[in-house]
């Protein structure tokens, strides 16, 4: 999954190298909507089936279900109905259902509109209808419907605000969910009428909690205006005039548990984190190596859990074992420099530092949705690899590593080397992947 095959001459490092990027692929593959969506389809209800998806696996989740339902059962365009918004680049064609590419991380028109129609359509359900809903990571940013007199603009500052302030997504979220109408649980009140709600969602972040991903729009919420102001103050987060006063409003307040909208919702999660990272493991003890799991939910300061990922991997190498450390969860970059990058490039770039060259050991970080920070493109990369000869090769071309993390200037770093991880759209999304091979 590199970008181009780096001058790397040695047969053990090429030979780790590949079969990082081997390891890497059967994370991803495992959590395709593919496999792990059909067990989970229902049959279908005596009215219309409404679906409703965000998020990066979106587009391959309509397709999954559309074809589902109409191959399966028999269901035509007078029974399947729907709207699915997904970052751009991560569309596909699920016939019955109108795709919408939209903004990520940052919200943008796209998305806006998109929502407006997923609330209608939501809110036109009727007892003998089902709505599926069909969420993957990305969600929040997709579904995109300010609250009050919110502009679509002001939203964009404050979430560029609070990406740039480094919170973890679990605060960010809380902050989303109160100043949307469609997050925190609303999407559910917009479809109480049906006859069930049923999200289906594939996890994107640290310990699955259903309130987190995607903001949560069809489950009780358990945080609090209170909350949500306190981050912002925490934070530093400026807010508009409308925003302190969505945050100041009772009124404004999240549905909770025990709500009457969540009487006939359902939710389950189809894949985990976890899930990619025993697949991984799988195929590196198939290779060899011993796998150990450093944790699928890890949160933190990419460069920070890469130092610490470091000294893990000189002990395990001191004792003489052949071990594959792995680890997932959602790392974060406090913005300091210019540069451009994202948290797994971070990550691999601060991992090369640590480990100065030692011998034997590579590593690979890479987001399973196909991209990492950046512009919001489709094209940008997923991660970083690093092995003994990264710094090595980058002195030779004349880069200050160490200089260039203090930028935050990764994405450059790994493209002068070679070493961009960069897949594409993968069309699903379990967060992080993290892999140290240490022979």
């Amino acid at each position: 999954m590199t970008e181009t095959v780096p001058p790397v001459a040695d047969p053990a490092i090429q030979a780790q190298r590949a079969l990082l990027d081997r390891l890497l692929t059967a994370a991803i593959r495992a959590t395709h909507p593919d496999l792990c969506l059909p067990p989970h389809l229902p049959a279908p209800s005596p009215g219309r089936l409404i679906i409703l998806a965000a998020g990066k696996a979106a587009g391959s989740m309509s397709a999954v279900a559309s074809r589902f339902y109409r191959q399966q059962h028999g269901l035509g365009d007078d029974r399947i109905v729907g709207l699915a918004v997904a970052r751009h680049g991560y569309g596909q064609d699920a016939p019955g259902i109108h795709m919408v590419e939209a903004g990520h991380p940052v919200p943008d028109e796209a998305g806006l509109a998109a929502t407006k129609e997923a609330l209608r359509l939501a809110t036109e359900a009727g007892p003998e209808d089902e709505v599926l809903v069909l969420l993957s990571g990305g969600g929040s940013a997709n579904w995109i419907a300010p609250a009050g007199d919110l502009t679509l603009t002001e939203k964009q500052a404050i979430t560029r605000a609070m990406l740039r302030s480094g919170a973890p997504i679990g605060e960010i979220n809380t902050v989303r969910k109160h100043i949307s109408r469609i997050k925190g649980g609303r999407l559910a009140l917009a479809a109480r009428n049906a006859r069930r709600i049923l999200t289906l969602a594939i996890s994107d972040v640290p310990f699955d909690d259903p309130a987190v991903i995607a903001s949560g729009p069809t489950v009780p919420d358990p945080s609090t205006l209170a909350e949500a102001r306190a981050i912002c103050e925490r934070r530093g987060i400026p807010l508009p005039e409308e925003g302190l006063r969505l945050l100041n409003d009772p009124n404004n307040e999240t549905p909770k548990d025990g709500d009457p909208a969540f009487a006939r919702a359902e939710y389950r999660i189809i894949a985990r984190p976890i899930d990619a990272l025993n697949a991984a493991a799988e195929a590196a003890r198939a290779a060899g190596y011993e796998p150990v799991m450093l944790g699928a939910d890890l949160e933190g300061e990419a460069r920070t859990v890469a130092a610490e990922h470091a000294v893990e991997a000189k002990r395990h190498k001191a004792a003489g074992r052949r071990v594959a450390l792995i680890s997932g969860g959602e790392l974060t970059v406090t913005i300091r420099g210019e540069g451009n990058g994202g948290p797994n490039q971070e990550y691999a770039m601060a991992l090369a530092l640590a480990l100065d060259g030692e011998p034997g050991i590579s590593g690979i970080s890479a987001d399973t949705d196909g991209t990492d920070g950046g512009r919001g493109l489709a094209t940008d990369p997923a991660g970083g690899l690093v092995d003994p000869t990264t710094l090595e090769r980058a002195r030779a071309a004349g880069l200050d590593p160490a200089a260039m993390l203090d930028q935050n200037d990764s994405t450059a770093f790994f493209a002068a080397l070679g070493d961009l991880v960069n897949p594409g759209p993968t069309r699903t999304n379990v967060n992080d992947c993290r892999i140290i091979l240490v022979n």
